[in-house]
């Protein structure tokens, strides 16, 4: 009997020491892509003549980002988030940044926190003026020359906002201001994983600039991983 309890007490022991270090798994998760059904319109060119320092940045003429394909009719730039079922959480202490590069806002669509520092930085050899639209919060615009400090902002509520420069007509971007940390913006692949979900029932939202939301829900009972696409239809161009 003596002998048995060394047995599993070292067993036991061995356990602990394969595992010690390593993160253990918090809920599911859930995962996907997200596609396009149509011919979208296709990017269009963007004349920096204008602006030959940021001209020059740019291997190939800059094109417009509000719609951005992939391979395999994948769409890039969709914010998916958990729209319901999941709390509030308070931001994290690292700023997201959001940089003026070469005429260009990048990344196109930030996504941050309620509450989460904003960082707006100018690395270009001219003058912004960065002006962000809210519906719900407040609105401000701020005119940044070239090698000033970033400015930093917050906002303290949920919502997608367009952001414009009152400077360069054709720089649009957007902020994705949301509640929690369950979100992701798909790539070049248009995929998207939302992983440490809790059991429970959740609403998964998938937002375009152009092409508008889509939602669906999911439910976590475990560790699982839940598969969930969504597929925008558009207009022929």
């Amino acid at each position: 009997m003596q002998m048995k309890r060394v047995f599993f007490s070292g067993l036991i022991f061995l356990v602990c020491l394969e595992t010690a270090g390593k993160p253990m798994p918090v809920g599911g998760s859930v995962s996907g892509k997200v596609t396009y059904e149509g011919a979208p319109a296709k990017p269009k060119v963007i004349d920096m003549a204008k602006e030959p320092s940021c001209a020059k940045q740019h291997a190939m003429p800059p094109t417009t980002e509000s719609v951005v394909t992939g391979p395999n009719n994948s769409l890039e730039n969709v914010v998916v988030y958990i729209s319901a079922g999941a709390g509030d959480e308070a931001p994290p202490g690292q700023a997201a940044k959001f940089e003026q590069k070469g005429c260009q806002y990048v990344p196109h669509v930030l996504a941050f926190q309620v509450n989460q520092t904003l960082e707006i930085v100018n690395d270009d050899q001219t003058s912004h003026n960065i002006h962000p639209l809210p519906r719900i919060n407040r609105e401000w615009n701020k005119s940044q020359p070239a090698g000033s400090a970033p400015d930093t902002e917050k906002y303290d509520k949920p919502e997608f906002i367009l952001v414009k420069c009152n400077i360069h007509p054709w720089m649009r971007g957007h902020f994705a201001v949301l509640k929690n940390s369950h979100y992701a913006i798909t790539g070049g692949d248009g995929e998207f994983k939302l992983p440490n979900l809790p059991p429970g029932k959740y609403t998964v939202s998938a937002w375009h600039e152009s092409y508008g939301e889509q939602s669906q829900d999911v439910t976590i009972s475990g560790s699982e991983t839940q598969t969930v696409n969504f597929s925008f239809k558009v207009k022929d161009y």
